[in-house]
């Protein structure tokens, strides 16, 4: 018989932790200088970043928490837990950002979060009307620091977290309206509005909301694997068809429509008819591979933004590969891998943006919160490409037609601290 092992190198020693002298001995690199490495640049810029407001942070924590017990070496640890710390406590909004239930207040922030929990478009597997809740809890696992893009978020915008629209679960065409009318009231402030879904239907009343304040002219740049551009689907607007109805709005045209990641066999025939006859850009993966991240971001810009005063990104969390995001409602294999999925939304979001949907995460069908910290860090990453980027309230130009939504008569209490 043959030695299959007559190749193998002689063994040096029987002695263990003996070096093996015949192994190739390690190469000189003169030219190599760490200081001109990404990552030491990264913590060279993080020692310029300021921290008052992460000061404030924690002298805020004291003065609501209670200082902390006497036995503590950290004095700035409260008694109740307040802001970022501990991650794995506290109240959770997303990234820990202040609650504003006062919503007449949205408009002192640059951005605000807000919540669609919605799936009464879903056409399969139910659950993302649970997807506001699961991205919120597991944000709460980040800093709003970034450190390959020394960027820091509290430091370097103000954010938010109006909370949740109240949503109608027996009624598209009631929530639709519902989620106009939250998002409209958000853009006409001035603050950047980033929703948190909820199925892809609340695609078109989110648009509807933007376009409702602006005369002006708005593109989309949709991620996604499914094309959601037939008229309706089971008779209903479901999520399948937020974009033929987004796109028949005045200022929002369909040759202004990217749509990247498209394919599989999960595109019906009636949405690849009305994308014909629309004229809309489809980017599918294989395009995408072979002209690559950038050139795809290129593409999509120039497509998006053509005599266009804006542009809105609309990511769809099965736009990534399923193997990375169990959590959702159509998995389809052969999507975006999730460093992809980043660099591309992070390209995008460069030229600035009008607002943020992600959606189509269903924490009932996720494992170990995967999917919902990748819909997170989509959402981080587009702030803080704005912000690295100098975009952030870039959007406020084109709100030329602010809508007043009225409150409600002053009350005094919210009803549960009120004695008899």
């Amino acid at each position: 018989m043959r030695d299959l092992f007559n190749n193998a190198p002689a063994r040096a020693h029987r002695r263990a932790g003996v070096a093996n002298n015949n192994l190739p001995g390690r190469h000189h690199h003169p030219d190599f200088d760490k200081l001109n490495m990404r990552g030491w640049r990264a913590a060279e810029k993080e020692g310029k970043l300021p921290s008052a407001a992460w000061q404030q942070e924690r002298a805020w924590a004291l003065r609501m928490g209670l200082t902390g017990s006497d036995s503590l070496e950290d004095k700035t640890i409260p008694t109740f837990a307040r802001g970022e710390l501990p991650h794995y406590a506290g109240i959770n909004t997303f990234l820990k950002a202040p609650y504003i239930e006062d919503s007449t207040l949205v408009g002192n922030y640059d951005a605000a979060i807000i919540g669609v929990p919605f799936d009464g478009g879903t056409t399969y597997r139910p659950g993302t009307r649970f997807g506001p809740q699961g991205v919120r809890k597991i944000s709460a696992l980040y800093t709003p620091y970034n450190y390959e893009m020394g960027i820091d978020l509290r430091e370097q915008m103000t954010l938010c977290d109006v909370g949740d629209v109240f949503t109608i679960p027996a009624n598209i065409e009631k929530t639709f309206d519902q989620v106009t009318r939250a998002v409209s009231h958000v853009a006409s402030s001035g603050a950047l509005p980033i929703m948190i879904g909820g199925d892809h239907s609340i695609g078109f009343p989110c648009v509807r909301g933007i376009a409702q304040c602006t005369s002006k002219r708005i593109g989309i740049v949709h991620f996604d694997r499914h094309i959601d551009i037939q008229e309706k689907d089971l008779d209903e607007r479901m999520h399948t068809t937020p974009w033929f109805h987004a796109t028949d709005l005045a200022n929002v045209p369909a040759v202004n429509l990217v749509q990247v990641g498209i394919g599989g066999w999960q595109v019906p025939r009636e949405g690849v008819e009305e994308a014909r006859k629309r004229n809309t850009n489809i980017f599918t993966m294989r395009d995408i591979e072979e002209m690559g991240l950038a050139e795809t971001a290129a593409r999509a810009l120039e497509l998006a933004w053509k005599d266009a005063d804006a542009v809105y990104i609309s990511f769809d969390i099965d736009s990534v590969d399923c193997g990375f995001v169990p959590g959702t409602g159509w998995p389809e294999p052969g999507g975006f891998l999730p460093r992809e999925a980043l660099e591309l939304v992070s390209l995008v979001a460069r030229e600035g943006i009008c607002g943020l949907e992600v959606v189509e995460v269903s924490p009932p069908y996720d494992t170990s919160d995967i999917t919902a910290l990748l819909a997170t860090r989509v959402i981080v990453d587009v702030l803080g490409t704005l912000v690295s980027h100098g975009k952030m309230g870039a959007h406020k130009h084109i709100i030329d037609k602010p809508v007043q939504i009225p409150a409600g008569p002053d009350v005094t209490s919210q009803g549960w601290d009120l004695k008899a």
